[in-house]
């Protein structure tokens, strides 16, 4: 029986990849919504987040952000030339995105200096162990872990969840209201451009990592990236719970003006 993975159907169809894929994606969903529609999300997209919510955000997930290329690079240690399926496309996706999320952290940083923040703040500033416990697991799944852990961990889980949440607080302009007009598009541009362009990025790394594994992997294999995925949405949603406990004062937002379309745009 031949193994081998080659994906037929659209690549953001789940029903276009191996028969363990769709389970996984099954298992994980509830722990995926967790995160993807946290409290200090749900608080971000009408506009409520406290000024303390927003610093430990800030502040405590930049370790990810600033790391992100370098927990792909470990990824891309892995990749041999000539090797197994799916080596030669992880070498691509891998290096094109290294690219990618060069300029991620200067994005993140004028977000957190629409809030006050600097940059200084984020390099020097105190977080709580459980958002900085997120950045440790990163680098330890890309560094430890098979190519296809590592990337289902980083690439599919974490940057899954991210363009999903980013979309959901940028459906609503709530948020985005609440900075002054002269740097609100500097301000959003990080949330603007995960909306878009995670779309497909974890989509491309799922394909990467079925193609990796193939039809029918191990069960015990298969239990090892279920458990590095599920893991990622459980330290993310430890860092978010962190944060939502930070109180403060209110930020107080500018009128609210009618808005366009709030439908919710519908997501893979």
């Amino acid at each position: 029986m031949n193994d081998t993975f080659a994906r037929s159907g659209e690549l953001t169809d789940i029903r276009s990849y191996p028969t363990w894929a769709q389970d996984l994606a099954n298992d994980c969903a509830g722990a995926r919504r967790s995160v993807t529609h946290h409290d200090l999300f749900l608080r971000m997209r009408q506009g409520e987040l406290e000024p303390a919510q927003s610093r430990c955000f800030l502040v405590g997930i930049w370790p990810v952000i600033e790391q992100f290329p370098q927990y792909m690079a470990l990824n891309l240690l892995k990749v041999g030339f000539g090797r197994a399926h799916g080596h030669e496309e992880a070498r691509r996706y891998l290096i094109r995105n290294i690219r990618v999320e060069q300029n991620h952290a200067d994005h993140w940083l004028a977000w957190a200096e629409g809030v006050g923040l600097t940059r200084d703040d984020l390099v020097y500033g105190e977080m709580p162990p459980e958002t900085h416990a997120l950045s440790h697991w990163c680098w330890h799944t890309c560094e430890r872990d098979s190519l296809a852990a590592g990337m289902a961990a980083t690439n599919y889980a974490i940057e899954g969840a991210t363009g999903d949440w980013s979309a959901w607080v940028c459906e609503l302009d709530h948020y985005e209201l609440g900075f002054p007009e002269d740097i609100r598009t500097r301000a959003m541009k990080w949330l603007k451009l995960h909306a878009k362009y995670d779309d497909t990025h974890p989509w491309e790394a799922l394909e990467i990592i079925c193609t990796l594994v193939g039809n029918n992997p191990n069960p015990r294999y298969f239990e090892l990236i279920r458990s590095r995925v599920m893991t990622s949405f459980g330290y993310m949603k430890m860092a978010l719970d962190k944060c939502l406990e930070k109180g403060g004062t209110a930020i107080t937002l500018p009128p609210k003006t009618p808005q366009a379309s709030t439908e919710a745009r519908e997501r893979h």
